[in-house]
């Protein structure tokens, strides 16, 4: 048995899939209100906030993946995260069932640096700190053998369906629906972005390897890194249109964010606009050099030519 703890989401669905087409069929979703992707997954709703009903979710689980989310509230991040990770690794620990996290890079300094999987933690706000604290709360338990895990790290998400991401609603899916995209701060500035399937993908892969536990992945991207002046270029080139857009300076954002909550919740990561995004995933291709990573051209044309229903 396979279990994902927190199902419902765009990564969790997809990691469903691969799993059910190259792993196993013997699958188990788990969140408030779980629903099936594939026919045979096992449904259990639970609270991961709950010991008791995390451990009933992890019973029988050979592996776990934690990719459970939360909306952009540091006040609920910080209540909520780090008592899910523990009761999950509590859980894991009481059934000898391997865990696969889930995380992104929210810890990590925002500067142009090239990123690893050994850069330091240097989080610049209350979101930042919450994910420093529950990675350092996994790395302990890993490093003092009480569990045996392993972390997949993701930067900025875009992708097809229902992917949220700066990256996806303010620029591919406003060119999709004919609309003038609108970049946040910057650009000219090269970013790493991560095709959310391609995350789901690596993650089935690196939990069913045995050598690939004890440590961080960087997960897979196009290291063709591109700025959004670029990648919507690609997007003319595609739609055989010439697509003008407008910048949004950080200033627009800091006078935004007084009126609106998910600006100001934002407001620790936009800095990291300004400055090119170097996210290193060399670790990853050269043990799994085979993988197919999804290319920019190809993501972008598949956003752009998906139909309306599946967007939605």
């Amino acid at each position: 048995m396979q279990t994902i703890l927190g199902a419902g989401g765009p990564i969790a669905d997809e990691l469903a899939r691969e799993l059910h087409r190259n792993f196993t069929t013997d699958i188990r979703l788990v969140s408030r209100r779980p629903r099936q992707v594939n026919g045979t997954d096992e449904l259990v709703a639970a609270d991961l906030m709950d010991p008791a009903s995390t451990e009933r979710a992890v019973a029988g689980s050979s592996i776990a993946y934690l990719t459970v989310g939360l909306p952009m509230d540091s006040a609920l991040w910080e209540e909520r995260f780090p008592v899910m990770m523990k009761n999950v690794i509590d859980a894991c620990k009481a059934h000898d069932t391997k865990l696969v996290f889930f995380d992104n890079t929210y810890m990590y300094p925002g500067t142009p640096a090239p990123q690893t999987e050994s850069t330091g933690f240097a989080p610049g706000g209350r979101k930042g700190r919450v994910r420093a604290e529950i990675v350092t709360m996994l790395l302990e338990e890993m490093a003092a053998g009480t569990i045996e895990a392993l972390i997949g790290r993701a930067p900025e998400f875009y992708g097809p369906g229902k992917t949220k991401s700066w990256s996806n609603m303010l620029v591919f899916d406003r060119i999709r629906a004919g609309k003038r995209p609108l970049v946040p701060v910057s650009a000219t500035t090269k970013r790493s972005l991560i095709w959310t399937p391609d995350a789901s993908r690596a993650l089935a892969l690196l939990g069913n390897t045995p050598d690939a536990y004890g440590q961080t992945w960087h997960l897979p991207i196009d290291e063709n890194r591109q700025t959004y002046r670029q990648l919507i270029g690609i997007a003319s080139a595609i739609t055989g249109r010439r697509i003008g857009f407008t910048v949004l300076p950080l200033w627009v954002f800091r006078l935004g964010s007084r009126f609106n909550p998910m600006l100001a919740e934002a407001a620790e990561l936009l800095p990291r606009y300004r400055g090119d995004n170097v996210f290193d995933t060399a670790k990853f291709a050269a043990r799994f050099p085979d993988f197919a990573v999804t290319r920019y051209e190809e993501g972008i044309r598949a956003i752009l030519t998906e139909p309306a229903d599946q967007a939605r």
